[in-house]
């Protein structure tokens, strides 16, 4: 029993990964060219995608939403733990990025589930809004500009159905959140957990996975 989390050094995370990951090799291969990547850093680690698709398939997912694709693991993540009619709408500003994802998405036959927009996230949720799609969606995941956190998850929360999910990535942002610390992505952050623990919208768990990762279920 433990009153914490443990830390995690690099053996324990490497006994975790053994022992519980499991990756179609799209995923595998993807990682590994992300890894690469100059900005490889800001793909999300794979216990949390596991952890994710799992959450996906525990709600029943059918319909889901990514703010900030990047190369596309975690779309590619989410997609696999959809049903074959399943859709995932991914929103991402960068052609040079998603580019990347593209092929491993082809590769593990699922994208056609996925429909990539780029575009500004904010016109693309408020466009689905306007044709009439709010409260249509099972699953939304946020990982892009930290500024623009708090929009995104109002637009996703009048997306999501009642029951739906909202996972919000970098949430402990590397400890900072909890240092006197001014850059805006930090006080972003700040005023968003705070915003969320008392949000009675919705209900609330911010866990220690990864960089932090909020759940949010809409009431």
């Amino acid at each position: 029993m433990s009153r914490r989390t443990l830390d995690l050094d690099d053996t324990l995370y490497n006994y975790v990964l053994a022992n519980s990951l499991r990756e179609h090799p799209a995923q595998t291969a993807l990682r590994e060219a992300t890894r690469q990547h100059p900005h490889g850093g800001m793909q999300i680690s794979p216990e949390q995608g596991q952890f994710m698709a799992l959450l996906v398939r525990l709600i029943g997912a059918r319909n889901a939403i990514e703010v900030g694709v990047f190369t596309g693991y975690s779309a590619l993540t989410v997609a696999l733990a959809l049903p074959e009619d399943g859709r995932l709408l991914a929103c991402d500003i960068s052609e040079e990025f998603t580019r990347v994802g593209r092929p491993y998405w082809e590769a593990a036959g699922v994208a056609h589930k996925i429909e990539l927009r780029l575009a500004p996230a904010l016109s693309t949720l408020d466009a689905r809004l306007a044709a009439g799609e709010a409260a249509r969606y099972d699953f939304a995941f946020i990982d892009a500009d930290k500024t623009g956190y708090d929009d995104y998850y109002e637009r996703c929360l009048q997306l999501l159905r009642p029951g739906g999910l909202i996972a919000i990535d970098n949430v402990l942002w590397g400890g900072s959140v909890a240092q006197s610390k001014t850059d805006t992505d930090t006080t972003a952050l700040q005023a968003l957990n705070r915003k969320l623990h008392g949000d009675e919208r919705i209900d609330l768990s911010l866990l220690p996975i990864g960089d932090g990762l909020t759940l949010a279920r809409k009431r």
